[in-house]
């Protein structure tokens, strides 16, 4: 196996570690964000480095495997969907958005399948696809390390009851609701790209439905 497949089987290995950080009961907080977060962020950091340097490595090499070209996608989407779940659990995003994100894979991966039926034909990854996982990265990076739930900072400026009951005023600084601001549009870009990235891949493989 060459050094390409061993940091995407290495990457793979990282996401049940990430999954069972919050178990440990790690208490403490380190500049107002629990220690939790922050080693389950390093880890997603550390398996997105991955992502970047096996592809170069196994292009670079000349090491492309077909082990690689299915193994490589399917890491990356086990790590993003793993990490907004346990966002979702911890409460800092709404649900809909990883079900939005699972829905295109299943389109994607299903026209994927049925282009290999068809003769191998490859339908090109869009701008929108690559903005999706562009996004998705940094936005998840972000979310880890706000103090703050996607979108709070509209609470905090907007509605003053909600954000008085929350502690969202008492707590939530100029500097902290930019942040705020800048994690939650990030991800909601990524959460457009990814409907249009899914849409692309529809109209682009449409012929591939066809009898």
């Amino acid at each position: 196996m060459n050094l390409a497949n061993k940091l995407t089987i290495f990457r793979i290995l990282l996401v049940p570690l990430m999954v069972i950080i919050p178990f440990l009961g790690i208490d403490g907080k380190v500049v107002g964000i629990p220690i939790t977060y922050l080693i389950m962020d390093v880890i997603f950091i550390i398996a997105s480095i991955t992502d970047k340097l096996d592809g170069y490595i196994a292009r670079s090499r000349n090491q492309v495997t077909t082990f690689g070209k299915f193994l490589d996608p399917l890491a990356d989407k086990i790590l993003v969907l793993t990490a907004m779940i346990l966002l979702v659990e911890v409460g800092k995003i709404p649900a809909w958005i990883p079900v939005i994100v699972l829905s295109r894979e299943f389109i994607v991966s299903g026209y994927r399948l049925i282009a290999v039926e068809k003769g191998g034909k490859v339908i090109a990854a869009s701008v929108w696809g690559k903005l999706k996982t562009v996004t998705q990265m940094i936005s998840i990076i972000l979310i880890f390390i706000d103090k703050f739930n996607f979108f709070d900072f509209i609470r905090a400026t907007t509605d003053a009851k909600v954000a008085m009951e929350s502690s969202l005023m008492i707590y939530m600084n100029q500097g902290e609701i930019i942040f705020n601001v800048i994690t939650s549009i990030c991800l909601l870009i990524s959460v457009v790209a990814t409907i249009f990235s899914g849409y692309d891949y529809l109209k682009n493989g449409k012929d591939l439905l066809k009898d």
